[in-house]
């Protein structure tokens, strides 16, 4: 009982943390392999999918009641999102992605490095495309994305903020609501083939979906009190977070 409540906590953290920017798995993951060392990776990496989707899907909620996103260009890019979830699943299981553990906290490091450097990056929401560019480009970032979430990822919701922001010109409010609407897409395919394979604790995934679903509130109130500067000091933060965790596996384990 000791070991759930203390992975529930680090769900509600994770919650909170996910709606603001994205990036919880580095907190909830770590602390279900801390509290259940033995048991087997993929039966706890699809107990934090089935614990984290509620949170992801509620932030989605909350987000797009306040903040207008066109659904013609979401729908297909977060269909996108899931078909390269899947493809991506299905590739890690055909190649080895130790190359990619070691790319990418310097791609991490070249994304933080480069919002630094761009002061306005992501304050004012100025969308750059019409809506038929809008669509083709987010449905792209959905697909890639989507790919590299189903085969590694890390920093997937980061990847989106990012995405969305450079490219689109969304300000980082807008492009956290769109990355919790494509995330929730990835998340879903992950956990239909983690529950396809009978890898997830549903008991404990129920635990931490409610935990984190209480996160997700406290952090999208937050992040929709406090705006797009709030949401870019968050998402800094956890680029660095990742830098620092992903350049630890990657070159120290």
């Amino acid at each position: 009982m000791f070991d759930l409540v203390v992975v529930a906590f680090a769900s509600l953290f994770a919650g909170l943390i996910d709606a603001i920017v994205g990036g919880g798995g580095l907190i909830l993951v770590p602390a279900l392999f801390a509290t259940y060392p033995g048991t087997a990776p993929a039966t706890l990496l699809g107990t934090n999918k089935g614990g984290a989707i509620w949170g992801t899907a509620w932030a989605a909620v909350q987000f797009t009641r306040r903040v207008s996103l066109t659904a013609a260009t979401m729908v297909p890019a977060m269909g996108a999102a899931l078909v390269g979830s899947f493809v991506g699943a299905w590739a890690v299981t055909q190649v080895d992605a130790s190359m990619l553990r070691r790319a990418l906290p310097v791609v991490m490091l070249a994304i933080l490095l480069y919002t630094l450097a761009r002061k306005d990056l992501g304050r004012h929401h100025l969308p750059r495309y019409a809506a038929a560019q809008e669509r083709l480009v987010a449905g792209g970032i959905g697909l890639v994305i989507g790919f590299y979430d189903g085969f590694f990822g890390p920093g997937t919701g980061s990847f989106f903020v990012f995405l969305f922001v450079r490219l689109l010109g969304f300000d980082f409010l807008h492009a956290s609501a769109a990355a919790k609407l494509l995330n929730t897409s990835t998340n879903f395919a992950a956990l239909v083939l983690f529950a396809w394979t009978g890898h997830v604790w549903w008991a404990a995934a129920a635990v931490l979906a409610v935990a984190n679903v209480a996160g997700s509130l406290i952090g999208t109130r937050l992040a929709l009190r406090h705006g797009a500067g709030f949401v870019r000091a968050v998402f800094i933060a956890v680029v660095g977070a990742l830098i620092l965790k992903t350049g630890y596996d990657a070159f120290l384990r």
